[in-house]
């Protein structure tokens, strides 16, 4: 038995394409993007790896991350600088191979629960499926809880996107 959540299969043969989605793509999904892009390379699988975030809401597109956000990631030793904001597209549905969504309300926000589209927190080895919560109107310490979440989840994850790619040539 496999020790996390199996992925769906990927679209194309040896490549996979992960969309994390939050509320206005500041604080939770450009979080879980930046970590989850750092453990795929460390892994060895950036060239088939593709991962990307956005937010049900509009309002801050082409923004930087939330400066508490970008904090707390550099403070760890991630670089956020490259991130800017975006807005969730119904086409990414067709374009990704899973899509993750922050909370319940993200998860309705991009069409609800499916083979293709899950919680982020399904594959947190301590709380499946809980919600990751939006540390916007909080402190630091809000921010220091999501980024543990976020980086025992990517660790769950990754193990996952080793597994699914090893069984598929890359084909590139």
């Amino acid at each position: 038995m496999s020790p996390h959540p199996t992925l769906p299969p990927p679209r194309t043969p040896g490549r996979y394409s992960v969309a994390l989605v939050c509320l206005g793509n500041i604080c939770r999904s450009p979080m879980a993007d930046v970590v989850l892009t750092a453990r795929v390379e460390e892994a060895g699988l950036a060239g088939r790896v593709a991962v990307v975030s956005s937010g049900t809401g509009d309002w801050h597109v082409g923004n930087p991350m939330d400066a508490r956000a970008a904090a707390t990631l550099t403070a760890a030793g991630y670089d956020p600088s490259l991130h800017r904001a975006r807005h969730w597209s119904t086409a990414w549905l067709e374009e990704h191979d899973l899509v993750l969504a922050m909370d319940g309300s993200n998860l309705a926000g991009v069409g609800g629960a499916g083979e293709r589209v899950r919680l982020f927190r399904d594959f947190d080895p301590v709380e499946p499926g809980g919600e990751v919560p939006d540390p916007y109107y909080g402190g630091d310490d809000g921010f220091e809880e999501v980024l543990t979440m976020v980086e025992r989840t990517c660790t769950v994850i990754v193990g996952a996107l080793q597994e699914e790619l090893l069984q598929e040539p890359d084909e590139s």
